[in-house]
């Protein structure tokens, strides 16, 4: 082919993906040209008589070019290489803001198998998001075809299984309403097709999050600035909150998740703390437990005293259940609360992914917690 004929090729791609668009179909092209890429990560072939894109490497990412996605079905086929991990990323505003679907490719069958996330301030909130995963089965080496409904605020995922959601995310948790698609870690892409708009029966509307019928859960609470925090110590007595403290107001999301990184954005590689506090007024004196999940460390007081001092790192001995994930199994403290009001103050430190804290009462009678 002569260079004038691969210019005139190129031109009259972008007319053929918009033409294909008007039809309600993106047949998205696995060429070189339509995508970004590091040179030497990315190849495209023909692979099993069909053209393909080939992600090299577990760290490479393919970008498709001057695309911009908010609803409609996605669909395509692969075959996964790697040995841990092969995402799709979609409404991808930047590699710091965008949603993500992803596989871990060692897992089929298992429960943790396929995952959602939301990527906020550049922090992927795997361990901030347990309850979006489920098991899925699939082969490594062969062709899995893989289909997901995007529509306002939710999603539904199917792998080869197109009868039976494998996943269904009732609210999207990222920042982004719309961007671009990409891929990355080791696997080989096939059939690649984007219809906008076409989200089957899916509703736009987030759906209900049953925890919201559940007083239990402490969903107001005043929150400190951040204060940088030593990595040779773990705590000083210097790092509590005093007179001059200024609060601020923060409120939880679903499930009770009081959301750090949402609102102090990416993690640093050094410590970083920042105290919660709220108010439960009690009719009487009691013992009530409080289940607290949390990432990664975390220091209670009950009126000034502590009640509680842990960890929760991914990786080590001393990372809580599930497998260092924030959820309600990671902790259950006895509160002694007074007749009257009581001051409940949470440290919270953290220098890896994602940061915050779900905290539910064992019982909700003859209390107050603010609202």
């Amino acid at each position: 082919m002569t260079k004038t004929a691969i210019r005139l090729l190129l031109l009259l791609l972008p007319l053929s993906v918009a033409a294909q668009q008007k039809k309600g179909t993106i047949r998205v092209p696995l060429m070189a040209t339509n995508w970004d890429f590091k040179p030497g990560t990315v190849e495209f072939l023909t692979w099993q008589s069909v053209p393909a894109m080939k992600i090299l490497n577990s760290i490479d990412t393919a970008v498709l070019k001057n695309f911009d996605f908010t609803d409609g079905t996605v669909e395509y086929d692969i075959q996964l290489v790697d040995t841990v991990f092969t995402a799709f990323f979609f409404r991808r505003a930047s590699k710091a803001e965008t949603e993500c679907f992803y596989f871990r490719t060692g897992e089929s069958g298992n429960q943790a198998a396929i995952q959602y996330a939301p990527f906020i301030g550049g922090v992927n909130l795997w361990n901030m998001m347990y309850h979006y995963q489920n098991a899925a089965w699939f082969e490594k080496q062969q062709w899995n075809h893989v289909k997901l409904l995007i529509s306002g605020k939710q999603l539904r995922v199917y792998v080869n299984d197109m009868l039976r959601p494998a996943l269904e995310v009732p609210r999207l948790e990222g920042n982004t309403t719309h961007g671009t698609l990409s891929f990355d870690g080791q696997a080989i892409i096939a059939n690649l097709v984007v219809k906008p708009g076409q989200t089957e029966d899916l509703s736009p509307l987030e759906g209900v999050d049953i925890t919201n019928n559940d007083p239990r859960y402490l969903r107001k609470w005043l929150i400190s600035p951040v204060i940088p925090m030593s990595e040779k110590n773990d705590f000083r007595d210097a790092y509590l909150p005093d007179k001059a403290t200024i609060w601020d107001t923060i409120r939880a999301e679903r499930r009770g998740l009081i959301n750090l990184t949402r609102k102090f954005g990416g993690a640093p590689q050094t410590r970083r703390l920042v105290w919660l506090k709220t108010n439960i007024h009690a009719a009487a004196n009691q013992v009530r437990q409080l289940r607290l999940g949390f990432n990664n460390e975390v220091w209670v007081l009950v009126n000034g005293k502590f009640v509680y001092i842990d960890k929760n790192t991914y990786g080590s001995p001393i990372m809580k259940q599930p497998e260092g994930r924030c959820t309600l199994e990671n902790s259950t403290i006895n509160l002694p609360l007074a007749k009257g009001d009581n001051e409940l103050l949470v440290g919270v430190a953290n220098n890896f992914y994602g940061w915050g804290i779900i905290a539910q009462l064992d019982k909700f009678e003859h209390l107050v917690t603010e609202r």
